[in-house]
């Protein structure tokens, strides 16, 4: 897990196990956990990635 990562996300990526190796939030998007500033959200994407570089959108947040 890297980045500022919703916890229901790894909740839900632990309790499904899916072939994939991790998930990621790139970058600092304002408005993920941690990166609160007041009622600022940017859209934001919850990417699960493999050993292989392989790369897929886990979830997506545009408004939340």
């Amino acid at each position: 897990m890297e980045g500022h990562i919703p916890a229901d996300d790894i909740k839900r990526f632990l309790a499904e196990k899916p072939k994939m190796t991790g998930l990621s939030v790139p970058g600092m998007p304002i408005g993920t956990p941690g990166m609160e500033a007041r009622d600022i959200k940017q859209p934001f994407q919850v990417l699960a990635f493999n050993n292989k570089g392989e790369v897929e959108v886990f979830n997506e947040y545009q408004s939340y």
